[in-house]
């Protein structure tokens, strides 16, 4: 699959909210995921496609998903990045969290190897 072929895949199914589906589907075995900002107890780099599914379940099992604009993607050679914005609520307080981020993905052979999350400070 192209690059281009790959992000519309993976938002297509982000948008059906088949977070898990497109993580199978799209991420390479070795995948690495970065964050630029952390949650306690939770590395800023991960690897390995269990670790980003655990990492999913994580934030799923920890946030209920009130609302999710995806935007893009934005496709250039190997990279295409996509900006999202989440209106969650945090399961244990019930406080209500907005969070909008850019994350930008890079491809090799047909599928996601290395995902890096960029956040907005203001």
């Amino acid at each position: 699959m192209s690059t281009a072929e790959v992000a519309k895949g993976l938002v297509d199914l982000i948008r059906q909210r088949k977070h898990m589906e497109a993580i199978q589907k799209y991420y390479s075995d070795g995948i690495v995921s970065v964050e630029s900002a952390v949650a306690p107890g939770m590395p800023a780099e991960m690897k390995g496609i269990e670790a980003i599914k655990g990492k999913n379940k994580w934030f799923f099992d920890n946030h209920e998903l009130n609302g999710e604009e995806v935007n893009g993607p934005f496709v250039g050679e190997n990279q295409f990045a996509v900006e999202y914005k989440l209106d969650t609520t945090l399961k244990a307080s019930g406080k209500k969290v907005h969070m909008e981020e850019m994350a930008l993905y890079t491809v090799e052979n047909g599928k996601i190897v290395r995902e890096h999350f960029y956040y907005k400070t203001s």
